[in-house]
């Protein structure tokens, strides 16, 4: 009895240790279990995001300058459901101004305003400026590799794949740009920084490739000749707000948003970068007005009796642009191809766009 009571003592640390190393190892299982399935997992989430980021193609950034809300929020909001994760948004309106379930019946434009927008005046540096802040906001998604600048009265002629193509298959910017030589627009005082014979002229609505885009938000060369030198002149609808001037004929009338882009790409030589049309159509007649001093300075605006299919058809089969100053017709092609000039058109009054939308005449 001794004896065997003996060996079951020598057995018992034997058994124990048995029982440890299996315990050790089977923790040791559980562990390298537990970080193969920890290792796994977050493989599938690098290749999920991975596979995410290659799927992710190029946006287009719409950039709306408005006075305060965007009448024309339910047009876009039908363009915009063809194109998910192929676009972004910012909006430019009067300081203080959000853009909430009150102020948009529009999903897509919840808070897309800007938060540091500032107050811009017709013919002054500031419209300039706006667009500057819309391009700072805007390029800090590196995905937004064009940039297209529209009011609050542009609609879109076609649906969001067309235009997507239309713009994303040239390594161009659209920018609707000539010499200007006969409106005397031109402030001497701007030279040497600003020559005359880089000079130019166009429309502000234009559509900007993320390099050119940053060399907006970056200049300061430029951007500070039009701030100081480049002022609205002194029209008799104005005398009401600032005193008669003394010498009228020494006033430029430089409206900044028709120059700004455009000489400053000529500026920094980059010209032949540029498609030199712009992608925005507008209707400028110029006996629409019976006052010789506002002739010709803003666009038609097209009311409810104008938004027809007949109308939109007309802008559609332009297919070239003359610019008289240069003697010169753009023809207007896409890969390669001819086809329509304008993907945008304006100025178009929330009648006037739901009547085409109601009736089917956009096609979005």
């Amino acid at each position: 009895m001794k004896a065997r009571k003996v060996a079951h003592q020598q057995k018992q640390p034997y058994y124990k240790w048995k029982r440890k190393y299996f315990a050790v190892l089977l923790m040791t299982l559980c562990f390298g279990s537990l970080s193969l399935l920890m290792m796994q997992s977050q493989y599938s989430r690098i290749m999920t995001l991975s596979s995410s980021l290659r799927a992710q193609k190029p946006k287009i950034a719409f950039l709306f300058i408005a006075r305060n809300r965007l009448p024309l929020d339910i047009v876009w909001d039908s363009f915009f459901q063809g194109g998910e994760n192929r676009f972004s948004i910012y909006v430019h309106s009067r300081p203080g101004f959000l853009f909430n379930k009150a102020t948009t019946r529009s999903d897509y434009f919840l808070n897309r305003q800007v938060n540091d927008s500032i107050q811009v005046d017709w013919g002054q540096a500031s419209m300039i400026e706006a667009e500057r802040i819309l391009l700072r906001h805007a390029l800090e998604d590196t995905y937004n590799q064009r940039f297209v600048f529209l009011s609050d009265s542009c609609i879109p002629l076609y649906n969001f794949s067309y235009i997507y193509d239309y713009i994303m298959s040239t390594s161009t910017s659209f920018v609707d740009s000539f010499a200007d030589t006969k409106e005397g627009r031109y402030n001497p005082l701007m030279a040497p920084v600003i020559p005359v014979y880089n000079w130019r002229k166009g429309s502000q609505w234009v559509v900007l490739t993320r390099k050119h885009a940053e060399v907006v938000v970056n200049d300061n060369i430029v951007f500070p000749m039009f701030q100081w030198h480049c002022k609205r002149r002194s029209l008799p609808e104005f005398w009401r707000d600032r005193p008669l001037p003394a010498d009228a004929s020494k006033e430029h009338n430089c409206i900044p948003d028709e120059h700004y882009v455009q000489t400053l790409l000529a500026h920094e030589g980059l010209e032949e970068e540029i498609t030199r049309r712009s992608l925005t159509y507008s209707s400028w007649d110029l006996s629409s007005s019976k006052d010789r001093e506002r002739r010709g300075w803003h666009p038609v605006t097209y009311k409810y009796s104008d938004g027809t299919p007949k109308l939109l058809k007309s802008i559609k089969e332009i297919d070239n642009i003359y610019y008289e100053t240069e003697n010169r017709r753009e023809w207007c092609s896409s890969k390669g191809e001819p086809s329509a000039c304008f993907l945008f058109a304006r100025k178009f009054t929330r009648p006037a766009a739901l009547r085409l939308l109601n009736t089917s005449a956009l096609e979005l």
